[in-house]
């Protein structure tokens, strides 16, 4: 009996034993990139697959809920067609909750992705009391390791996101200072968005540009100059040319032809990086967070189509060394609460009629809207706009989904009549507040509008609680499965790569 329970529990321990064996035999990358969709979660690459689904779904409508059944002649919904990283051997989940709350934000979130470790909302790799800093796994792989580094973002590259790989700020509103810490990073590798408060909170700071300079490394702000970058150039800071809003770069939907897009800027690290001892890069799609905000649903989709292009240059080098790349892709929250279905629709969605939209919330504020109000534009006048931008009728073919009803309509005149005033929105009633948001009141109508003649809807302006997925392909990819707190993501990089 003695000699049967011996060996019960010898079995018993050899198979608690096993995962931590996995883990220690899995493969050690050489190569690690990590893809931060921020505010993405499930509801934005579904919904980015679903309305792939969409335009390529003939008869998607002919199958709709709403259509009788001997109407349907036999069509049914082929669905979405899933992003190249939905497609990954490996998925997880991460929860996101922060030191105060469990709608986080994005600094203290990529805090618990680069270092493990939680921290209060607006907070950058630091302790609860700001006293404490903590390393982060690219600061560890470039000291311990020697990798080569890069960071990019489709936002500013001192942003938080970007920032929680090299920076250690009790605020992430400290733009300059985490400016200074990216220069003296050494990192080899920066691109994307231009460098806010780059003269300091007060503009009285020498330009952090020119520091960077001083400390070797090549800035540029043409992509002309950006292509001409060699490995010569040990180490750089490239600016988009293309600034948008906030000095980001444009809205994926925005960009013409030629321009830059984050996957040339993936493509571009990986030609200044590649070298045998190895390299980490982050990649922010940080657009989709901000569309999010501003409930364009739109914009949300396609930047997350651009973050999946981004994706795609990774997964064209890791066919070139697949035993020695890892790629991970995950979000760092949730934004708006967006919802795949619509109380007005029922069950009925339309992902296709996002197609209409030819334009940004952003670039429509600044390049349309900010001109009616200037000139007082009648309100006819400006929905000629909105028809060609948007697809958005007063009037039209009956059955034309995109034909405003009355009750739109009258949507739509209240918050032009908010715009052509004098109203700021600190004045707001709380209807209007929960109506608008901080944003321009007939922008984010427009968009609200647009969004719910397709089938979605948002719950929110600002962050949620949802979990994020986690998807991972290469050398160590089992590491991932499952379902655990964010501060694992580090967990698992730092012991797949051996740093401490």
């Amino acid at each position: 009996m003695k000699k049967l329970v011996s060996l019960v529990l010898a079995c018993l321990l050899c198979l608690t034993a096993l995962p931590v064996l996995a883990e220690e035999t899995a493969a050690a990358p050489k190569y690690v990139f990590l893809f931060i969709g921020d505010g993405m979660s499930y509801p934005q690459f579904q919904a980015a697959a679903d309305y792939l689904g969409a335009l390529a779904d003939d008869d998607a409508e002919q199958a709709l809920p709403s259509v009788k059944y001997d109407k349907r002649g036999g069509a049914v919904l082929d669905g979405p067609k899933a992003l190249n990283f939905m497609n990954f051997p490996v998925a997880g989940s991460a929860v996101t909750f922060d030191s105060c709350s469990f709608a986080p934000d994005s600094a203290s979130t990529a805090t618990s992705i680069a270092t493990g470790h939680k921290t209060y909302s607006g907070m950058i790799n630091v302790d609860e009391t700001g006293a404490v800093s903590f390393e982060t796994i690219a600061e560890k792989l470039h000291s311990q390791k020697g990798w080569k580094i890069g960071i990019i973002s489709s936002v500013n590259i001192n942003h938080a996101t970007p920032a929680a790989f090299y920076a250690h700020q009790a605020s992430r509103n400290s733009y300059y200072e985490i400016g200074l810490e990216m220069i003296d990073s050494g990192f080899e590798y920066f691109a994307g968005g231009a460098l806010k408060k780059v003269n300091g909170a007060e503009g009285d700071k020498e330009s952090l540009y020119d520091l960077a300079e001083k400390a070797g490394y090549k800035v540029t702000f043409t992509q002309a100059d950006a292509e001409a970058v060699t490995r010569e150039d040990e180490k750089v800071v490239l600016i988009d040319e293309h600034l948008a809003d906030s000095d980001a770069m444009d809205y994926d939907m925005d960009r013409a032809e030629g321009e830059w897009a984050l996957k040339d800027y993936v493509a571009k690290g990986i030609e200044q990086l590649d070298n045998e001892t190895g390299f980490f890069m982050m990649c922010e799609g940080g657009k989709i967070d901000w569309a999010c905000h501003a409930n364009d649903a739109g914009a949300t989709v396609t930047d997350t189509l651009a973050l999946a292009d981004a994706v795609q240059v990774a997964i064209d080098f890791a066919r070139e060394h697949p035993a020695e790349t890892l790629i991970v892709v995950t979000g760092d929250h949730e934004t708006g609460g967006l919802t795949i279905g619509y109380a007005g629709t029922d069950y009925d969605t339309y992902l296709d009629t996002l197609s209409s939209q030819k334009i940004s919330y952003a670039q429509f504020d600044e390049q349309y809207v900010a001109g009616y109000k200037e000139n007082q534009t009648p309100f006819e006048d400006a929905m000629k706009d909105v028809e060609e931008l948007f697809g958005l009728k007063l009037a039209g073919d009956e059955g034309d989904r995109l034909v405003l009803t009355e009750y739109e309509t009258e949507r739509l005149k209240a918050a032009y009549e908010l715009v052509l005033g004098d109203a700021a929105a600190d004045s707001y009633t709380q209807e209007q507040s929960l109506l608008y948001g901080g944003y321009n009141p007939f922008s984010v109508t427009v968009t609200h509008i647009l969004n719910n003649k397709s089938g979605v809807d948002f719950t929110s302006y600002s962050h949620t609680g949802l979990p994020v997925a986690v998807f991972a392909q290469g050398a160590g990819e089992d590491a991932f499965t499952g379902y655990y707190d964010n501060t694992e993501i580090y967990n698992k990089l730092a012991a797949l790569v051996d740093v401490k």
